[in-house]
Parts: C-alpha cells; structure tokens; sequence
C-alpha cells in the first residue's frame, strides 16, 4: 500500500469526525483483519470506509451526507492506486437475494429500481463494461429499503403493543368481532417475529378495536341510562374521544397511502393540511375523509395516465442517442412503478433532465445524456433530502430552481453550494437526534424507578419505554421516522410526571396509613368516597350482587357505582387479578372472576 495512504480519510473527513476517533476506527479495524493501518491494501481501506466508517458517521450526520463524503474518499482512493476490486457474479448474486427480500413491498420506489438495476447490470457485465456503479448503487438502494424496513418494524411493534392492551380490555365482550380480533393479532405477531410488515392486517385491527372500544364504553352510557350524570358524562366524553382518535388515524393513514400524489401537487397538500386542521378544531368526520380519499384516487388516476404519457415521450426522444446504463435503469424502473400504479415522478424527472441536455447539445459539446441524467439524479436527491430538514427545503428553493434550469439547457450545475447549505442543516438535526437519545436514556431510567407502580398510567409508559428502546437502536431516521421518535418523547414525558406524581402519593399514603394503607386507597376506585352513601337492598342483610364480563355490566344494579366498579374491574384484569376483597367504611366488597372471564361482585353491610 501507498505510504501514508490511510491517512487519506482522516483529512478528507476530519470535519465531521475528530481525527483522533477516525484513527482509533481504522485501528481497530485493520487489527480485526490481521493488520496495520500502514500495510493495509486499497481493498482493505475501502471496505473499512463502506463499513466501520460509514456506519460511525452515521453516528453524527444524516446518511446522505454520510454516504455523499465517503464516496469522496473512495474516488480519491481509486485515482491514488488505480486499483479496484474486481466484481464478479457473487456480487449480482447478492443483489438479487436482497432484491427478493424486499419483493414483498413492491409498491417502494427503491424495489423497483433495484429491479431494473439488476436487469442492466447483467447486461453490461455480459457486454465486459464496469459495473461497480451498478453494483454500489444496488447497495445504497438495500441499505434505503432495510433502513425503511426497520422503521417500519418499530411502528408495527408499538401498534401491536397497543392492540394487545385493548384486546385485554375489550376480549370479555366474546363476540365474533373479538375472535377475529385475536386472529388478527395473532397475525401481526408472527409477521413481527419474522421481520416482515403487514400494513393490511394491522389496519383491520385497528378498526376492529375501534369498533369494541366504542361498543364497550357505549355500553356503559347505556347502563347509566344515558343521563346527566357526571359519570354518564364522562363515559360519552370517552366515546367523543375514540372517535377522534380514530379519525386522525385514518387522515395519517391516507397521508401515507397518498403520499407520492401530495408531493407532486401541492393545492392537495394545502387541502389535506386544511383537514387535518391545527388540532383546537375537530377532525373530518368519515364520510367526509372517504369523501376527501375518493377526489385523490380520481387524481391519482389522472397523474398516472398523465406520467405514462411523458415516459413514453421520453423514450421516443431519447431512443435516437445511445443510452448509457443510468439511462435504462430509470426507464426500466419508471415503467415497473407505473405498471404497478405507483408515481415515478423522481425517475421521470431525471429522465427530463437527460433529454434535456442532449436536446440542448446534440453536437455533445455540453452534458451527455448519461452525465445530466447523474446530474439531475444528484439534484433530486439534495432536494428529496432537505424535505426532510426543517427549514432547508425553503431556503435551497431558489438554488435548485437555479442548478434545474442550467442542467436542462445542457450547461454543468455546480452544486457544492447546495450541498454546504445542506450539511449545515444535517448538522443541526445530527444535534437533535443526540438530544432524542439523551431523553430517550433518562426517560427509560426514569421509568425503572416507577415501574413497579400498578395502573394504566405505568402500563402505558411501559409501552412506551419499550418503543423509545427501539426507536434509539435505529440508526439515520427518515423525516417521519424522526417526527415519531419526537412525538413518542413528548408522550413518555407527560405519562412520567403523571406515574412519578402517583408514586409519590403511593408512597405517601402508605407511610401514613400503614397497613390500612388499602382502606385509604378505596377512594381513589371511588367505592364508598361518592360523596353520599350508596344505595342498599330493602333487606340491609341481603347482599348485593353484580356480574360483568371485562367493562360490560351483565346484571346488577345500576347506580352511581357503576362506572367506579367497572373501572375497577379493567383495573383487576390489566394486573392479572382473578380474586379481590376489601372493606370500606360500611361494607365488604368480594370480586371473582370465573374461567370463562366473568365476574360477580358481592357486596354486603358490616
């Protein structure tokens, strides 16, 4: 190897990453290959750059700019000891096997370029042509799609956390919907175990917990008679919430589902933030949001038709040149998204910039078709980037706007400027994201200390926790992923005040009531602390008899207790209780739960 060689990626990278912490890197990874940094060949260096390197600065800055400053280093590399590895069938053999993992998700633009990569790429290999940017850039679009996988995977978790806690409460109605259900959940767990996404599954399940939460807390509006009781109050007021919470769901649901069209046409974007509203106004009522989601399937249908027009335009003009492999690989993947109904806006885009430059210099004295197709595949991904950095997108308008123009009339764009305005931005979100992880790690302390709180508030932040675990494993977030992990912090801190808040009260009822700390503790179920004494038989004798099956109440008397008592009861099942006696003021209270789930409560004068 070259002298000093592996200095290289220390002055090449020394902005983003101490030289101090680059050399202890290439230390140890030359040791874990039985070498030294000095007697390690290019083919070494170069793998350590695509791995240890790269992962590291992940660490600090977004993977674009990662990706885009090692990628530096290693051209530099290649003109330094004009040495590269060669590239056989294995490394196409592994581009295919990762391209069928991700067959599943046909519908994500970077499958279907891989796609069409791999058709290209044993073309020109069988033509003796290079293909190691092929095979690079395979790479890259595997390292997307996993990145992408695994946030997906984090969110299916949390959601199936969520659908089991409602299972828990909701399982004692025993309808057929329940039964489906706990298919469905069923479902989801073994999709989860094994690593894949099931989106449909997971929606279904949704709107079937939906469907019995509202059945379940109207219920209990009903069993109250649907007066004007504080307690009928609150029970409407919680259905009034699974409504909206529902709602929502299904605006970001369609957000999602339609997120390709939203970002080519910006009055639908301004429509659907409209809709979504600022959170004070409630949300779009279904009919309304189905009625929204059918003009943007209508839409859709329009675009489609509209973008399978200009690809066929586009590949009569740039039939007469010769295409270079980038070339084929757009059209190649553009035409598989349309076929699957999916936009190729991003593909057809570039496309529009290759024909743009051979159009604009057809003697060749400005850009080739293959070079403004790099070009504008460059600028697209600076701009798909600053979508995902707050404030970037606005403030890199005018010089995109600017590198477009020049590319399309065949001129070079230079676009360092755009890519400085962008590192300074990645650098800001590389400091948040350190800032989400040190919440994150003294959320999840904090949690420690609380956890072996009982109720819903500690249970809930439990769930949480486990999500912010997974959430500080992954590495580069995306913009949504980013949002989520935001969303999941500020979530986990409110429901920590709240369990420090009753641990505290925990701690202070039992020091001064001691082993009668329980007794104490019935007002907070709000059993015999109603504020007038509950209602009792003809016979003060008799014992009073209720049975319910998990919120529902089957018989009974239905009075001011009802709500307490039920809630009391969910209590019970979240902790696993079958079994509870306790004594208030002036009656003993004994519940059972039977193998089949119900319960019967007694309740007899002292």
């Amino acid at each position: 190897m070259t002298a000093g060689l592996h200095q290289l990626p220390v002055k090449m990278l020394g902005d983003l990453i101490s030289p101090r912490a680059l050399e202890r890197i290439l230390q140890d990874a030359a040791t874990s290959r039985g070498t030294t940094p000095g007697g390690m060949d290019s083919q070494t260096l170069e793998d350590i750059l695509k791995r240890e390197v790269f992962k590291r600065l992940q660490l600090s800055v977004p993977a674009p700019l990662a990706k885009r400053r090692v990628s530096e280093v290693l051209a530099e590399l290649s003109r330094t000891t004009q040495e590269r590895a060669p590239l056989n069938d294995a490394a196409l053999d592994e581009l295919e096997e990762h391209a069928r993992r991700f067959a599943l998700y046909f519908d994500w633009p970077e499958t279907q370029r891989l796609r069409g990569l791999l058709g290209v790429a044993r073309q020109e290999q069988e033509a003796g042509r290079d293909i190691a940017p092929l095979v690079q850039e395979g790479r890259d679009l595997t390292a997307q799609m996993d990145r992408r996988l695994q946030e997906g995977l984090v969110v299916q978790a949390q959601d199936l956390a969520e659908l089991r806690a409602i299972f828990t409460r909701v399982q004692g109605l025993g309808s057929r919907e329940v039964r489906r259900l706990d298919t469905l959940i069923a479902q989801i767990d073994e999709a989860q175990t094994q690593g894949t996404l099931v989106p449909g599954e997971v929606d279904r399940a949704r709107t079937l917990t939906y469907t019995l939460r509202k059945l379940l807390e109207s219920s209990v509006v009903q069993g109250l008679g649907g007066g004007d009781s504080a307690e009928s109050a609150l029970a409407q007021a919680r259905v009034l919430e699974l409504e909206r919470e529902h709602a929502l769901q299904a605006l970001n649901a369609a957000e999602q589902e339609f997120a390709a069209l939203l970002l080519v046409r910006p009055e639908l974007r301004a429509q659907f933030e409209t809709l979504r509203g600022n959170g004070a106004q409630p949300p779009p009522t279904a009919q309304a949001l189905e009625g929204w989601c059918e003009t943007l399937r209508t839409v859709l249908a329009e675009v489609l038709s509209e973008q399978r027009d200009e690809l066929s335009a586009l590949e009569r003009d740039l039939s007469g040149h010769p295409a270079g492999a980038g070339v084929r690989v757009s059209l190649d993947a553009a035409r598989h998204l349309l076929d699957r109904g999916s936009l190729a806006s991003d593909e057809l885009r570039a496309l529009g910039t290759a024909r743009g430059a051979l159009q604009a210099s057809p003697d060749g004295a400005g850009l080739s078709g293959e070079a403004g197709l790099n070009a504008g595949r460059e600028l697209l991904e600076i701009e798909r980037t600053a979508r995902d950095l707050p404030g970037a997108a606005a403030e890199l308008a005018p010089l995109i706007a600017e590198a477009q123009a020049a590319l399309s009339h065949g001129q070079e764009a230079n676009l360092d400027p755009l890519w400085a305005v962008l590192e300074r931005h990645m650098g800001a979100a590389a400091q948040e994201r350190e800032s989400f992880d040190d919440r994150a790690d003294r959320i999840v302390a904090e949690y420690d200390a609380v956890r072996g709180l009982a109720g819903e508030t500690t249970q809930r932040l439990g769930r949480l926790a486990d999500t912010l675990r997974a959430q500080r494993r992954l590495g580069p977030m995306s913009a949504a992923a980013r949002s989520r992990y935001a969303q999941t912090l500020d979530d986990a801190e409110t429901l920590l005040a709240e369990a420090q808040a009753e641990y505290r009260a925990a701690q202070e009822v039992a020091a001064t009531f001691g082993d009668d700390a329980l007794s104490g503790l019935l007002g907070v179920f709000e059993l015999g602390a109603l504020g007038q004494e509950p209602s009792v038989p003809a016979d003060p004798n008799e014992a009073e008899v209720w049975t319910l099956q998990g919120c529902m109440l089957l018989s009974g008397p239905r009075d001011e207790i009802t709500v307490p008592l039920t809630n009391l009861i969910t209590l019970a099942e979240d902790m696993g209780v079958t079994d509870l006696t306790m004594d208030s003021a002036g009656h003993r209270w004994a519940a059972q739960r039977d193998a089949e789930g119900l319960w019967q409560v007694t309740r007899t004068r002292r």
